[in-house]
């Protein structure tokens, strides 16, 4: 293989790693603002099911206030009937006692619905305080494999930079030229592989001779469509993909 076109290969997969390794590092703080969110969210989903249980028991505090209070009045009525003297108002008396029992009974069945309801609330404040801690862990477990990536890539991008500034100078100035030309005209990806007769970025097909050509890898050929520089990585190369190159 053409050494320059070899060196052009390697430099379009270092400053490809690099351009992707930046927007990771540039995108750690979204990452790290969604892990908070969810646990935001976790948090929030505790709280509302604690103040729904709290709204119950003040809910039953008051009922049961009710429910005592209405309990004093028909006794009261109770021993009143014990003292009437006529007719008419034994008759009201049981009217009044009537009255008060059906309250007690409404409000006993109100407080027997919040009783019932407190047992379905008091699980759901568990299951939050759960699911909670669970997120907690989570968060804190992926919080901790994002800072080792960023911290890795870092380093990385540092190794990438020294490299490509040494890979630089062993190119062919007209080489180079092209290389840059390409890359800023096509967002960094001036170098291609050509594979069944097509431009494996453009699509568009190659003349037969010029795929040809390209195949011995022995010249700097651009891609007659997207100008980009072409190479074939067919099973005789040793050249690897544009997209697959690591960090030594």
């Amino acid at each position: 293989m053409n050494p320059d076109l070899e060196r052009l290969i390697r430099l379009q997969q270092i400053d490809t790693f690099v351009e992707s390794a930046r927007r990771t590092v540039a995108d750690q703080p979204a990452h790290v603002q969604a892990l908070e969110s969810r646990l935001d969210e976790a948090k929030r989903r505790l709280t509302v099911a604690q103040e729904a249980l709290s709204a119950n028991q003040a809910a039953r505090r008051t009922l049961e206030k009710d429910l005592a209070a209405q309990q004093g009045r028909l006794s009261k009525f109770k021993d009143q009937l014990m003292e009437v003297k006529t007719n008419r108002e034994y008759t009201a008396m049981l009217k009044e006692i009537d009255v008060a029992q059906q309250e007690v009974r409404r409000t006993e069945d109100r407080l027997l619905e919040r009783m019932l309801e407190a047992d379905e609330l008091s699980g759901a404040v568990k299951t939050a305080e759960k699911g909670l801690a669970a997120e907690r862990t989570e968060i804190q477990q992926e919080r901790e494999a994002l800072d080792q990536e960023i911290a890795k890539l870092k380093t990385d991008l540092d190794a990438s930079v020294g490299q490509r500034q040494a890979l630089v100078k062993q190119i062919d100035p007209r080489a180079l030229s092209i290389f840059e030309t390409v890359a800023r005209g096509r967002k960094g990806l001036a170098v291609a592989e050509a594979k069944d007769g097509l431009c494996t970025i453009c699509h568009v097909r190659l003349r037969p001779q010029k795929f040809n050509d390209i195949r011995r890898n022995d010249d700097i050929l651009q891609c007659d469509s997207c100008q980009r520089i072409l190479y074939y990585a067919g099973p005789a190369s040793a050249a690897a993909s544009t997209s697959e190159w690591i960090p030594d």
